[in-house]
């Protein structure tokens, strides 16, 4: 299997673990140091600036995200992926909420994905 492959699969199992709202699924495909960037949580988490840092981060930011949006669920649009990164776009979806178009990169190294980041549109 291929760099470009091996990440692709990465990328199916986060959607597969985001649907599911299994925490640990989702933090298994993450280094332990880890960063993610997202608009909302400079919204929510002022203090952050947008970034967080490490896998106990990374737990409580999707932890509260799953229990305050029971419906959440990604509808997947499009992966473009190279060795390094993959970029996918897909469809925000919370029950009694606006569609969100959302792009977002994932940074892969090693088999782990290091950085993520989030574009809202």
């Amino acid at each position: 299997m291929t760099t470009s492959q091996q990440n692709k699969q990465i990328a199916l199992k986060w959607f597969e673990a985001f649907n599911e709202h299994n925490l640990e699924k989702l933090l298994s495909l993450y280094n332990d140091n880890a960063q993610h960037y997202s608009p909302k949580l400079k919204i929510r988490k002022p203090e952050t600036k947008g970034l967080i840092k490490g896998k106990a981060a990374l737990r409580e930011w999707w932890q509260d995200a799953f229990d305050r949006l029971p419906t959440l669920r990604y509808e997947l649009i499009k992966l473009t992926i190279d060795e390094e990164q993959v970029f996918m776009e897909y469809i925000r979806h919370v029950n009694n909420d606006e569609d969100l178009n959302v792009g977002e990169v994932l940074q892969i190294k090693d088999g782990l994905i290091v950085f993520s980041r989030v574009y809202h549109g």
